[in-house]
């Protein structure tokens, strides 16, 4: 199937569907890429440019091809793929391939470098214009004891989306 443009908030809302549940899977890298299943994420404007911020632990295996990519995308999945979404999000990269065991076709990006997942019907390309992390000492008490008991403080990657393509 082919894929078509669209417009950049224009599925924002099935966007954050997922987001919520089960999850979007963030696609980092290019030669062998890395999937990782993302709840968390915004979108907006911000710097006058449409921004997708993703929050990914530092101890992730992601981590590392964000910062040497600098790129992603951001995979909508059906609502069927829940098992594969609960797969990227329980299994690290370092021992398994998801791709393989998802029996995810890895599709190249049209304004990336990074490749995109097929079987996912909305996807986002994204550049990274800013890196930032979460400090505890401006973070909420109650956000703090929740989400981080350990202190493992997330990195915000704000991604310029570049484009939002759709299944046509």
């Amino acid at each position: 199937m082919a894929r078509e443009k669209i417009g950049t908030f224009e599925a924002s809302q099935e966007t954050f569907d997922r987001l919520a549940s089960p999850g979007a899977l963030l696609v980092s890298g290019t030669d062998k890429p890395n999937v990782m299943t993302i709840g968390w994420g915004t979108m907006g404007i911000i710097w006058g440019k449409p921004i997708f911020t993703v929050l990914v632990r530092p101890s992730r295996h992601t981590t590392e091809f964000l910062d040497k990519h600098q790129e992603f995308t951001v995979c909508v999945p059906t609502p069927e793929m829940k098992k594969e979404v609960l797969l990227c999000g329980t299994k690290s990269g370092r021992e398994l391939d998801k791709i393989v065991e998802c029996g995810f076709t890895m599709k190249p990006g049209l304004d990336v470098e990074v490749p995109h997942i097929e079987q996912c019907p909305v996807h986002y390309e994204c550049k990274t214009v800013h890196i930032n992390d979460v400090h505890k000492t401006f973070l909420d008490a109650e956000i703090k004891e929740s989400y981080y008991p350990a202190e493992d403080y997330h990195f915000i990657y704000y991604g310029e989306i570049l484009g939002v393509y759709r299944k046509s």
